[in-house]
């Protein structure tokens, strides 16, 4: 679902947009009752059978859930397992079953299930967090306020640098940090783990929140402000409210230099090597030497700038603006982001802005289900690893891997009858596929938090010492070389999602999302073709995308395209980007096609080879009709039915706004652009979404 890790990532499903596929348990008002429930397979009960396919083939397949569903006051979305909002998607549903099974097991000291049950128990301890209030932050805090001159401030800017940022995903983009740092393998040279720079600054998702001129945004200005003097006097700050309207000034100032979501996609403008000693002549105003000092990257030598343009704007706000309006602005991102594990009247301050507001929740969830999202975010791999054994047989991976190799096959053959591609370019996109390593369920290679101290009665030294723990693990790995078959940071066997990788040519699929109601090996081998299968070939795809594209088998970025080819590509998602402008998701709000448009592209091309792949594994047979539809019926609709989500207005304007997935029935509709879809459900010109044989787009 997502894009991850080696290339600053893009998510197939994230908040941080969505192909959602996260459980924390089903919820009531979305469940069948327990004595009807229904066989594996398409979901009637779902089926609305008043709306016309043709017209819309979303609520057509998810129309009857789509009523009956109520978005729960804690969550900001559902879908139909019922969600985990976490933007990690994890399934909480069993990795609170693994959590208690370690703080029962009481292990040794220092191993991976004592860690578990330690982070655990100290963020459900709110009495000590309580009573130790702003203590563990006064030492930061006196510090910011001890910065003298703009010197001093380089070397502090330096010092909150973190890794793991995504510049083509806002959700995970979002970077308080002045700047972020990403740790992946190189352009140029994909075998080596290189340091890629990208812009940050923003509290609030996106330069559109800040100069977008929209009621709806000026309203949200506002609210920010109000959420920054409020914050800032519970945390003892004096002059609150003026501190506040100067933070807000400085973060629109730098919001006036970022590039926007489509910019930062284009992958050629972000090749921009800089050598260390070249920032102050670039991007002068800040005391580059300093900073790269405080950030511990004085003997890196060369860093890939993502948005230069960014950085030299940046830089001079370092110089024009006021040194104590700097202070306040790293003392303020410093509470923010330590809210949730210090006292009460901070936390909930931070969850009425950035959970209400931003994202529409209106109630925060059970202590105990977020100290478990938090052991998921800091102690991923090591729950992971019993997720794995626990959860993920050797028989369902095998099966898995059965529909991987059936589309990869499908892709070949697709590839090789395309009669617009010429042969040198055909047998370079080819090799892409025979060179790609797809992993399944789990790492080959556990994640190693031996150098990660976790103690029982301090969750904001452990959430600090995470942060610090996986900063200079990122930047140990620059210049060592590449383990293509390793899994993103992020993404672990419970994080429901998967990723595809393109400077490590490589996919991943966690064992969570290779389980009901997505992949189910009971239900009818359509049904999952057209869920997971469809997803499988999502991320094949990616690999050729209008991103993917530009990497060759071994990672590189390289243009091996006859540029008729390319020319071709280019018209054709240029067709696909100018289908998706016409959705709009709110009277004053249309999806961005060319913002969305790569996963767009992996939407129809995964769509198209699922199909494919499905009907070479019938190998001739005929299959059973379920339910009153056709096999092939049964395919579409276990795609539409994939899609079912409700979300609030917030987070769905935040998506558009922010995202590069467009909303979930926009992408249930690309099944607008397969021929047989139209013979399958008897859709007619009159139909709304009909479109003219010429009209409808074809890729791959």
């Amino acid at each position: 679902m997502r894009r991850a890790s080696t290339f600053p990532p893009r998510a197939f499903a994230a908040s941080c947009g969505l192909f959602v596929l996260a459980a924390v348990g089903v919820l009531s008002q979305n469940a069948p009752e327990p004595d009807s429930a229904p066989a594996p397979g398409i979901v009637i009960a779902n089926l609305d059978p008043s709306v016309r396919p043709g017209d819309d083939f979303y609520n057509y397949a998810n129309g009857a859930w789509m009523k009956r569903t109520v978005l729960p006051p804690d969550r900001d979305f559902v879908d139909l397992s019922g969600i985990d909002q976490d933007e990690q998607w994890n399934d909480l549903t069993h990795t609170a079953g693994l959590i208690k099974d370690a703080v029962e097991a009481n292990g040794p000291a220092g191993s991976n299930s004592r860690k578990i049950a330690d982070l655990y128990h100290s963020y459900l301890d709110e009495n000590r967090i309580e009573t130790r209030g702003l203590a563990p932050l006064r030492p930061q805090l006196e510090a910011i306020a001890a910065i003298r001159d703009k010197h001093e401030l380089a070397r502090a800017l330096g010092e909150s640098l973190r890794a793991d940022v995504d510049p083509l995903n806002s959700s995970i983009y979002h970077t308080p940090n002045l700047f972020g740092l990403w740790v992946a393998p190189g352009f140029a040279d994909p075998a080596h783990y290189a340091a890629f720079l990208l812009q940050g600054g923003l509290e609030m998702p996106d330069r559109e929140y800040y100069l977008s001129d929209s009621g709806q945004m000026r309203d949200v200005r506002a609210q920010y402000q109000a959420h920054v003097a409020t914050l800032l006097q519970r945390a003892g700050f004096t002059d609150p409210e003026p501190r506040a309207r100067r933070i807000i000034a400085l973060e629109h100032a730098l919001a006036g230099t970022h590039e926007d979501l489509t910019d930062s996609q284009d992958i050629h403008q972000a090749n921009n090597n800089w050598k260390r000693t070249e920032f102050d002549a670039r991007a002068p105003g800040l005391d580059w030497a300093e900073y790269f000092r405080g950030a511990g990257l004085s003997s890196q030598d060369s860093f890939i700038v993502w948005q230069p343009a960014t950085f030299s704007g940046e830089s001079a706000l370092v110089a024009s603006m006021a040194l104590d309006t700097w202070k306040d602005w790293l003392a303020f991102h410093l509470i923010e982001d330590y809210a949730d594990v210090l006292p009460k009247a901070l936390a909930d301050e931070r969850f009425a802005f950035v959970e209400r507001v931003l994202s529409g929740t209106r109630e925060r969830r059970p202590r105990a289900q977020r100290a478990a999202v938090l052991v998921n975010r800091l102690l991923g791999d090591a729950l992971g690893q019993l997720y794995a054994q626990r959860y993920f047989s050797p028989q369902a991976k095998a099966e898995v891997q059965a529909m991987v190799r059936n589309l990869i096959a499908a892709y070949q053959r697709r590839l090789a009858d395309l009669p617009w591609m010429d042969p040198a370019t055909k047998n370079e996109a080819l090799a892409k596929l025979a060179t790609l390593y797809v992993g399944i369920g789990y790492p080959e290679t556990w994640r190693d938090y031996s150098g990660f101290e976790v103690k029982p009665d301090d969750v904001f030294g452990n959430l600090r010492r995470s942060g610090l723990f996986e900063y200079r693990r990122s930047v140990a790995r620059l210049g060592q070389p590449v383990d293509r078959k390793e899994w993103c940071a992020t993404y672990h066997p419970q994080t429901i999602d998967a990723v595809e990788l393109p400077t490590q040519n490589a996919l991943n699929f966690s064992a969570a999302l290779l389980r009901p109601p997505y992949f189910d090996p009971q239900a009818p081998a359509a049904v999952n073709y057209g869920a997971v299968g469809a997803l499988i070939g999502h991320e094949i795809s990616h690999t050729f995308d209008n991103q993917g594209s530009a990497f060759d088998s071994t990672g590189r970025l390289r243009n091996w395209w006859k540029p008729a080819d390319l020319e071709h590509f280019n018209q054709a998602t240029a067709r696909l980007a100018a289908q998706y402008d016409t959705y709009k998701a709110f009277p004053d709000l249309a999806v961005n096609g060319k913002q969305t448009l790569a996963e767009n592209i992996a939407d129809l091309a995964g769509l198209a080879a699922a199909y494919d792949a499905y009907a070479a594994a019938l190998a001739g047979k005929p299959a059973a009709e379920q339910k009153g539809f056709s096999a092939d019926q049964q395919f579409f609709l276990g795609f539409g039915q994939s899609w079912a989500f409700k979300s609030s207005a917030a987070r769905l304007r935040r998506q558009v706004l922010t995202g590069t997935h467009s909303p979930a029935e926009y992408r249930a509709a690309t099944v607008r652009n397969l021929d047989v879809w139209y013979t399958l459900f008897g859709v007619k010109p009159e139909d709304k979404l009909y479109l003219a044989p010429a009209d409808r787009v074809r890729i791959w």
